[in-house]
């Protein structure tokens, strides 16, 4: 519990008392389905045990304090203005209520200060997990009586006004959601959801960082999402009665989005074949025949590589020389792309052995080091104190 007592030494020293409540909200994985959250599509995530905590109390005025132990940082607005600062953690704290306040004008000044145990840049949601943090948070703070799903639905809103990316909801709901030792799957449709326990018997998870973020990730993120919108208002032409890529078939798009346009054609058909791939993996996870999992991880990543194109150089490196070792029984790029971490089911007890064994290669291509991250499946967001 090391930074709750971090938060609560720091709480006592900005703010003279003590938080009135401290909150956690974890990061996530996701075994397989990138990218078709915000299709309508299918998700295989899990909470972590690794994610962001925020201490804070109620204010006698209107003003909002805010301190990120992780950054040695500190902000200060009102609840009537809600500036955004120049830091982005900021704007996400502040983002989320300011659209809680649309609905609950109940919400007033506040001191909050955050830190997590999430790697940043990871690919493991450490802005979800935040989001989230600050709208559970507020909700038990002001008594807004929220729903788990309001959470969720702030966080991902968060997300689309205060940032830009134009995310599902995997995310969050993930964040939010989680439940120790099993996986969740959902229709990001629906917003139905299916706890799945995983057992893994043998093999246990692996991430490897590859410690790289290309700058273009958010800017392609809203570009594949709009090739596969407009892939879809093509086939609406003559179907109108589908809504998503997940009401339309490969033999659709082959009719009418492929004559039209090759990229709209390749992104959603990525889509298209990704929510199979989650369907085959949750049959076998059920089954426990890792083995088939393990394929379907590789055939992942590939088709998020070349067809998809959010991979890069390192991610590559990294499936690939994994493929090659026997000790790894699959693995892929996990998250919106461009860099972060690989996901890697490994045989039990051999997981140091694989990251000695990738680590000098990695090193030796990218002169980067690699930072290995082993994670466990916990529960969602909760109160600790």
């Amino acid at each position: 519990m090391q930074l709750v007592d971090q938060i609560k030494s720091d709480f006592q020293e900005l703010f003279g008392n003590q938080p009135e409540l401290i909150v956690k909200s974890p990061g996530r994985i996701n075994i397989i389905g990138e990218h078709t959250d915000y299709n309508n599509g299918f998700v295989l995530p899990a909470a972590i045990d690794k994610g962001v905590y925020i201490g804070v109390s109620r204010r006698d005025d209107n003003h909002i304090e805010l301190f990120s132990v992780d950054y040695k940082e500190r902000y200060h607005t009102d609840i009537d203005s809600l500036t955004f600062g120049p830091e982005l953690w900021t704007n996400y704290i502040l983002g989320a209520t300011r659209i809680l306040r649309k609905t609950h004008s109940n919400i007033d000044g506040f001191n909050l200060i955050v830190a997590g145990d999430v790697p940043l840049g990871a690919g493991l949601s450490s802005s979800a997990a935040l989001t989230c943090a600050t709208s559970f948070a507020l909700d038990k703070l002001f008594q807004l009586q929220l729903s788990r799903l309001d959470i969720a639905k702030t966080g991902q809103q968060t997300e689309h006004e205060a940032v830009g990316l134009r995310c599902g909801i995997m995310d969050q709901f993930a964040s939010v959601f989680g439940k120790e030792n099993n996986l969740l799957k959902l229709d990001c449709r629906s917003l139905e959801y299916e706890y799945i326990p995983i057992v893994l018997e043998n093999y246990e998870i692996l991430l490897l960082n590859t410690n790289v973020k290309h700058s273009l990730a958010s800017s392609a993120y809203n570009q594949r999402r709009e090739a596969c919108e407009a892939a879809v208002a093509l086939v609406q032409q003559k179907y109108p009665s589908v809504s998503s890529l997940r009401d339309i078939s490969i033999a659709k798009l082959e009719e009418m989005v492929q004559p039209i346009s090759a990229e709209y054609f390749q992104k959603s058909k990525f889509v298209v074949e990704e929510n199979q791939r989650l369907l085959n993996a949750t049959d076998a996870l059920k089954s426990n025949d890792i083995s088939k999992l393990g394929k379907l991880l590789y055939d992942a990543h590939w088709a998020l590589s070349k067809e998809y194109e959010v991979s890069c150089p390192e991610l590559d490196f990294l499936v690939s020389t994994a493929s090659t070792l026997p000790e790894v029984a699959g693995a892929r790029m996990m998250g919106g792309g461009f860099g972060g971490c690989t996901i890697n089911m490994v045989e039990k007890g051999k997981s140091k052995t694989v990251i000695e064994k990738i680590s000098s290669l990695y090193f030796d291509r990218f002169q980067l080091n690699l930072t290995p991250i082993q994670v466990s499946i916990s529960d969602g967001t909760q109160v600790i104190l």
